[in-house]
């Protein structure tokens, strides 16, 4: 089991041909991801050969045959997930090209998005029924060890296992994988730390209290907002596993954006010290850096 996506999940890449697309889709494929397609319309119907080496060091060449839509490489390949590395300024139509092919997850790499595109975007989705899943934007995307990966997501410094980690942070996604690589993961997600994501730390809360090969939840969060506080009361009413927390940001000086757009702190707004606190209170163990972190949630699986 794992959540948002398996072995079976057939990804899609909006933007594939270019130079970023390019290189994180041989990642994705290196890793063992089932990349059925790519889409730009100024491209279909040519074919990009990807000269693969897979982590057992066998090398081979793969070809992805290239679509002039979203819907055109679902009706053909049946895929059922899309990673967008288009460049920011044409993020939201892409974005609305995959919510109105009904594709259920789309994972939206791309960082510098305008707020207010990300506002559209994601409330068109919700218009549409929510029938699309948004994972993003400015975030590293998904991976299920041992399965697939969508996105760009180092795919070698861990292994499959049975904690589920969701984070607003990239960097520190890898660095929690890395610490506890010898225990491994059932999924992780990176849900971006922009003003406006898709999906949010509840969501992912949610699926991984619901999969039976998770035990233990990893969130981080950061400075900004509330969403940690809202997660907080999700876990303290619905989340029955253990769950381990970060928050980073606990230096970050008053009034001034630190990495994200979204972490920026305001009064005790935000602050660092209010989220772990409010984790706490919902029974989270929180570790104040990275490391101590993982050290807490190694001694929670021990018992």
């Amino acid at each position: 089991m794992a959540i948002f996506l398996t072995k079976d999940s057939k990804v899609i890449v909006q933007g594939m041909t270019g130079s970023e697309g390019q290189k994180h889709t041989r990642r994705m494929l290196a890793s063992g991801a089932n990349v059925v397609g790519g889409v730009n319309p100024r491209k279909a119907g040519q074919k990009v050969d990807f000269d693969v080496v897979s982590e057992t060091h066998e090398s081979s060449t793969v070809e992805i045959p290239v679509f002039g839509s979203v819907q055109e490489a679902i009706d053909t390949t049946g895929a059922d997930v899309t990673v967008i590395f288009v460049p920011e300024k044409f993020t939201k139509s892409a974005v609305i090209e995959a919510i109105d092919a009904e594709i259920p997850l789309a994972v939206v790499i791309t960082e510098g998005i305008a707020v207010h595109d990300t506002a559209a975007f994601w409330a068109y989705a919700g218009a549409k029924g929510n029938k699309t899943r948004i994972i993003g934007p400015n975030c590293p995307g998904l991976i299920t060890p041992g399965q697939s990966n969508a996105g760009i997501i180092p795919a070698d410094i861990t292994k499959p296992g049975r904690i589920g980690l969701v984070s607003k942070s990239g960097t520190l996604t890898y660095q929690m994988m890395y610490e506890l690589r010898d225990i491994g993961f059932s999924t992780c997600v990176g849900i971006g730390g922009d003003p406006v994501i898709g999906t949010t730390h509840i969501d992912a809360l949610e699926a991984f209290e619901a999969d039976p090969d998770t035990d233990l939840i990893v969130m981080i969060g950061e400075i900004g907002g509330d969403a940690e506080e809202r997660a907080a009361d999700f876990i303290k009413a619905n989340v029955t596993k253990p769950v381990v927390g970060y928050v980073a940001g606990f230096t970050a000086p008053e009034g001034k954006t630190m990495g994200h757009a979204g972490a920026i702190v305001s009064g005790s707004s935000g602050t660092a010290q209010a989220k772990k606190e409010a984790l706490e209170a919902a029974g989270v163990k929180v570790g104040k850096t990275p490391s101590e972190t993982a050290r807490l949630a190694r001694e929670v699986l021990a018992g």
